[in-house]
């Protein structure tokens, strides 16, 4: 625990909701969902606007229509996000060497580290500083809170949203907490939350007055000492700089369930080349492949293999995958599919040549040896598959997608269906647009890369503007 409050807790404000506000005018000020926009869907951020009708993250997109029909329901742009965060993780590492991303929208920094606050009035500053460079430089908002340890200062941005500051002073951490409810602290989700209601202790007072044995008994030793101790507001939990990732992954949810083998193959070989992409990205290279299944009965498979050593070959990856995918029964239908790599290095093995020969002594030795399926035509693009640039007659153009017309500009897809696509045109510093509808093979009308949010920052995300996440329907 600090004397000064100079750990800062950066949380952005409804981040991806609010970037697609910034970035479409007509939306500003209108409630804004942001996910998965087929039927098992979940919401990923709602705007403010759109909070007051119930809906929050996680909740099923079809529960979030229910309750705001009129919402503009949009498909998740990663790339575009993850270009405004690596703007605001640069401004945090200019405060301080010290910085830990906990999220694409919320990070840590040691302000002491990095010299530039030593009491409440320096810290307070850097904070109102910070607040007003990402405005600048993002057009976005944050919460920032100060405290002298990470737990208060992220409960201290939670009370400053949305875009504020609060700075709690060292030595007030119990009267802050102890009329609050158990589940402010970290690590008592639900089910510890109710364990302890059940044994009575519903405050964080309550957590303090039991005492530690008390706790201990309830939760075990590890989970019930740190609980007493959080309770009484100690958190001496560093901020740390570096996080090594463990593994790198991506899955997908089907609209509906895959029966068919040579599509769930295809999917196994489009995931494994997304999941390339990444690790690639990250600079690394595994050498675990992981294979996840979830059948149409909500059962989760996972199964793996492990090489000679590390790769970043998509091949490579890819053939492991559908080797594993060959030990997974999946007769009944599939819901979710998996790839991932874990076991990370900063090097690659180059005796490829060596991993293939290990694969076929693992067939040869414990697995049907019999005729392997035939490699599958490559899929047609498919909904939510930013991946892949589909004839002009195939085009999936999703909600909120980035387009650019050669008459008419830049703009952004309203919505699709029946062969016609309706697009807004606007830029983010413009004026709500116009709407106009074309077919969707229009040739004039293509993929586009989002612009900036701020004007002259010359900063996109240098990628089509597609969507990450799997997505289809009409915005509202």
């Amino acid at each position: 625990m600090r004397a000064a409050p100079t750990i800062l807790h950066l949380d952005m404000d409804a981040f991806f909701a609010a970037a697609e506000q910034a970035a479409k005018p007509s939306l500003r000020g209108k409630p804004v969902i942001v996910g998965g926009l087929g039927p098992r869907g979940v919401v990923a951020t709602a705007s403010y606007e759109a909070r007051r009708f119930g809906v929050h993250s996680a909740m099923p997109m079809g529960q979030a229509r229910r309750l705001a029909p009129n919402a503009a329901f949009l498909v998740a742009r990663f790339a575009f996000y993850r270009s405004i965060s690596e703007q605001v993780m640069e401004l945090l590492g200019r405060l301080s060497p010290l910085v830990e991303p906990l999220s694409l929208d919320e990070a840590f920094v040691d302000l002491e580290a990095g010299g530039v606050a030593d009491d409440s009035a320096s810290a307070r500053a850097a904070g109102e500083r910070l607040r007003a460079d990402i405005l600048a430089t993002t057009g976005l908002t944050g919460s920032v809170g100060l405290a002298g340890s990470k737990m208060i200062a992220k409960i201290a941005s939670e009370e400053a949203k949305p875009d504020g500051l609060v700075l709690i002073e060292p030595g007030t951490e119990r009267e802050l907490l102890g009329p609050r409810s158990v589940r402010i602290l970290p690590g008592v989700g639900p089910a510890t939350g109710e364990h302890l209601r059940r044994a009575g202790m519903t405050t964080v007072a309550d957590l303090a007055e039991a005492g530690e044995d008390e706790l201990v008994r309830l939760l075990g030793k590890a989970h019930g000492a740190s609980l007493h101790r959080m309770a009484q507001g100690y958190d001496d939990r560093p901020v740390v700089a570096e996080r090594d990732a463990k593994s790198v992954s991506v899955e997908d949810t089907f609209d509906v369930d895959l029966h068919d083998r040579v599509r769930i193959r295809t999917e196994v070989e489009r995931l494994a080349e997304r999941c390339v992409g990444r690790l690639r990205a990250s600079g690394h290279s595994g050498r675990t492949i992981v294979l996840k299944v979830r059948r149409y009965d909500f059962s989760t498979l996972t199964r793996s293999e492990t090489l000679r050593g590390p790769t970043d070959d998509p091949v490579v990856v890819r053939e492991a995958a559908g080797r594993l995918l060959e030990a997974v029964d999946t007769t009944g239908g599939v819901r979710l599919l998996g790839v991932g790599v874990s076991g990370l290095a900063d090097y690659t093995q180059e005796d490829l040549f060596a991993q293939f020969a290990e694969a076929a002594e693992s067939m040869a030795g414990g697995r049907d040896t019999g005729e392997a399926e035939a490699p599958a035509e490559p899929a047609a693009s498919l909904p939510g598959d930013p991946a892949r640039t589909a004839p002009a007659e195939e085009r999936h153009w999703s909600p909120g997608q980035d387009v650019r017309h050669a008459v008419h500009g830049a703009g952004w897809v309203q919505g699709s269906g029946v062969g016609r696509v309706t697009v807004r045109f606007e830029e983010p510093w413009s004026p709500p647009g116009r709407v106009r509808t074309f077919a969707v093979d229009d040739p004039d009308l293509e993929p586009s890369e989002p612009l900036p949010l701020v004007r002259g920052t010359g900063r996109g995300t240098g990628v089509p503007g597609r969507a990450d996440a799997a997505g289809g329907g009409a915005a509202a």
